[in-house]
């Protein structure tokens, strides 16, 4: 029998403007994508699925994070979510419009941005506020707006009192977070996020994380982050696990790491605290299954001390 204990919801569902949010910002219906690899004479070579009838839907305000060993899927169906790629088969929309519609790309790539692995590859001016600017002025923004937005965005990811700074002597940390603000700047509803910590030390990507959970929850920002950093997505609302080009495990992230067997089956790790402690309960400790965060763990270990 399991100890009791009265743990708080990490995943909820979230409210703005007072009611529940349901629209659907992302949907995928039997999403299909092949790389073709071709010779000089532009012959096929060969073929690689890399999604495969993959269906997702994602409503309009939700924190999602999308998991997956290297070559799952992951990164290249994020990049559907902003038209950089287009299926082969199947469907996806972004609030509505078919990402294969030509004349709404610019349309869908303003509803949903991107941030990358490497903040330097999106940072092009030499003062933070200009960077973040730049977006609103190609959108053809008036400027008095462009720096209404540029001011809101850098106090909403906490770099505000870096605008006048260069970009290059911030920290990683830092840098990604103009990068955020510079997507945020351009309004998308929704941001899409692909493996922004993956080159940032613990404080950076603390940092980041952070601020992209703030996004969501003050702001309403639909979020769906790719991570590989297990401790990253306990806050999601849903979990999404890849394998092969496939949706393997769907569920909030408590569902998700109750199954540490089928995660490690592939490749896949669980944060550490709930690694330790599904190897108690291994042990003989009724601990449950699912434990997410140090504050959880202790909590259980006293309870089953009474």
């Amino acid at each position: 029998m399991y100890c009791k204990s009265d743990f708080r919801v990490l995943g909820r569902k979230k409210q703005f403007a007072g009611k529940d949010t349901i629209e659907k910002m992302v949907r995928s219906e039997n999403l299909i994508f092949e790389y073709i690899r071709r010779d000089e004479e532009g012959n096929v070579e060969s073929i690689t699925k890399a999604l495969d009838d993959v269906s997702i839907t994602i409503s309009k305000g939700d924190f999602v994070a999308i998991l997956g060993h290297n070559g799952s899927g992951k990164s290249t169906l994020a990049k559907h979510m902003n038209a950089l790629l287009v299926p082969t088969e199947g469907t996806l929309f972004v609030d509505g419009m078919d990402t294969k519609d030509e004349e709404k790309i610019w349309e869908i790539r303003q509803a949903a941005g991107m941030v990358f692995q490497n903040p330097d590859n999106q940072i092009i001016a030499t003062v933070v506020e200009e960077d973040v600017g730049f977006g609103p002025e190609n959108l053809g923004v008036p400027t008095k707006e462009i720096w209404e937005r540029v001011e809101k965005s850098l106090r909403a990811v906490g770099m505000y009192e870096y605008r006048k700074h260069s970009p290059n002597k911030l920290s990683g940390g830092q840098k990604q977070r103009v990068a955020i603000a510079g997507i945020m700047a351009m309004k998308p509803q929704c941001i899409v996020l692909d493996e922004p910590t993956a080159m940032l030390d613990p404080n950076g990507r603390k940092e980041v994380v952070r601020t992209v959970r703030e996004l969501n929850q003050k702001e309403g920002v639909t979020v769906l982050l790719i991570t590989h950093y297990m401790e990253e997505v306990i806050y999601a609302d849903k979990v999404i696990v890849m394998d092969d080009g496939k949706i393997v495990m769907q569920g909030t992230p408590r569902e998700i790491f109750a199954q540490v067997e089928k995660l490690k089956s592939y490749r896949m790790d669980v944060p550490q605290v709930t690694e330790l402690a599904y190897k108690l309960k291994q042990a003989g400790m009724p601990l449950p299954d699912g434990i997410l965060s140090i504050e959880e763990f202790v909590e259980a270990v006293q309870a089953c001390a009474k």
